[in-house]
């Protein structure tokens, strides 16, 4: 599974420490930026990872800032992307399972690594529960559709 990450300044710290984790994992990472302590705005970031999500639907996204609110928030306006900010196990597994999350954010400000750790690999190896969810993610598309430009 490729996935693609990014993250402002305020989430840099704990993507390159994720970033590790998941390479040595086994995982492919496309690393997105950015790629320094340097003051970034998460909206560009956010974007991107989104945006590219969007295009390859066999990827997953995971995006970090100072708190995982701000980037889910712009890659939730990208068509086909369901991004969830999660602080705990529950919220991780409950996102894929419940919501077929595409998009992971995170707060470099809120999490310390090793719990951000086991949220990734939490949301990693849980899967969506079609039977029973499909109609609900199904519903989101439809909204979501409302509003698309033709």
């Amino acid at each position: 599974m490729k996935i693609l990450i990014g993250s402002d300044h305020g989430g840099y710290t704990l993507k390159e420490d994720l970033k590790q984790f998941l390479q040595e994992s086994g995982y492919q990472v496309l690393d997105f930026g950015t790629h320094s302590p340097d003051p970034v705005d998460y909206p560009d970031i956010a974007f991107l990872v989104a945006d590219a999500v969007r295009k390859d639907p066999e990827t997953v996204g995971i995006i970090l800032d100072g708190a995982g609110i701000g980037s889910a928030i712009v890659a939730n306006k990208v068509p086909g992307i369901r991004a969830a900010v999660c602080s705990d196990l529950y919220t991780a597994r409950n996102s894929k399972e419940h919501n077929d999350a595409n998009v992971l954010t995170l707060g470099g400000r809120v999490l310390g690594p090793g719990l951000a750790r086991e949220i990734v690999k939490t949301w990693l190896s849980s899967s969506f529960l079609e039977a029973r969810q499909a109609r609900r993610v199904k519903k989101i598309l439809e909204i979501e559709n409302r509003y698309l430009k033709s």
